[in-house]
């Protein structure tokens, strides 16, 4: 049974590249494939991160974990990386897509450079990675790519203008390629996170706000950056070799959920797509020949009404 698993799950013998990978979700998702048996290349903007995350991705095998210091908002670095990580270990067989980031905006104040670069860091430069690395994986006959999305490339969130149209691009991106790829034996998918409460939500999330996610979940907290690491071999392994084109959603529940407590005094209503412009509360229940159902309802405005609806046998 062991070596069933290791030969499902086992990554021996694979190279993987794994962007963003000195802290949060890339370094869970790195220190797994290690786990697994692969050789890891790792990126970020800080050397000292990087070397601090080889020593604890390694568990004292630094010799299969190499890392180099780049910004991938610069479409040199992207390239420059895809060579450095094809000269240490000849190959690329498994690429994690993970480096991104936001700029909360609305929609009549969003800044042109700001969308430039997070548009160049969350989509653009991920198209420019996989280009370079897919001419190997199509040779070997052999690959894995792996974009982390987001729910809000699925959804979207008042102020997220920028970052759900970066991660709604790059479920495209997963469709095509997936359909490029596929004859040649090369999977492509995306993983779209929930509320996992990494450096970046804890840095423009006010714990009110941080709250406020954590409710949304089925679960009733936030994910832990190690929940991500399951999912990511699955998809990079033999166990996952027939699933392409797809989306995994590891979100707590975040988008199933459509019912949550409000309070002693009633349910709380967040129909989906509806969740900005109205809430309600049951007020009251009763039944025999008629269902009657009491709602007090709130829309954006704000102003609350009260409805009363009926089902008759």
């Amino acid at each position: 049974m062991i070596v069933m698993f290791k030969q499902r799950f086992g990554l021996e013998g694979k190279a993987a590249l794994v962007t963003g990978g000195s802290k949060g979700l890339g370094k869970e998702i790195a220190r797994i494939f290690v786990e697994a048996g692969a050789q890891v290349f790792i990126c970020g903007r800080h050397e000292a991160q990087l070397f601090a995350a080889v020593g604890d991705i390694s568990g004292g095998e630094s010799d299969r974990v190499a890392f180099l210091a780049c910004d991938l908002v610069e479409r040199d670095q992207v390239d420059l990386l895809a060579q450095a990580a094809l000269e240490r270990f000849g190959r690329v067989d498994i690429l994690v897509n993970n480096a991104g980031s936001n700029c909360p905006q609305a929609i009549d104040v969003i800044q042109d450079a700001d969308w430039d670069q997070i548009m160049e860091l969350n989509l653009t430069n991920i198209m420019r990675l996989t280009r370079a690395l897919v001419p190997g994986m199509k040779e070997r006959r052999w690959g894995r790519i792996i974009h982390i999305s987001s729910v809000l490339g699925l959804g979207g969130k008042e102020g997220r203008g920028i970052y759900s149209s970066s991660k709604a691009g790059l479920l495209g991106l997963t469709y095509a390629t997936a359909l490029d790829l596929g004859p040649y034996n090369v999977t492509v998918n995306s993983i779209a996170p929930g509320p996992f409460l990494t450096d970046l939500p804890k840095s423009i999330l006010t714990s009110e706000q941080q709250q406020g996610f954590s409710d949304r979940t089925a679960l009733e907290r936030w994910g832990r950056p190690e929940e991500i690491a399951g999912p990511a071999l699955l998809l990079a392994s033999d166990a996952g070799s027939y699933i392409t084109g797809a989306v995994l959603t590891v979100d707590g529940g975040v988008m199933s959920k459509v019912l949550w407590a409000g309070g002693p005094t009633g349910a709380w209503c967040n129909l989906r797509g509806w969740r900005r412009c109205v809430a309600g509360r049951v007020t009251s229940l009763s039944w025999g020949p008629t269902l009657r159902l009491c709602l007090r309802v709130r829309f954006c405005f704000g102003v609350w009404f009260y409805l009363v609806v009926e089902f008759h046998g």
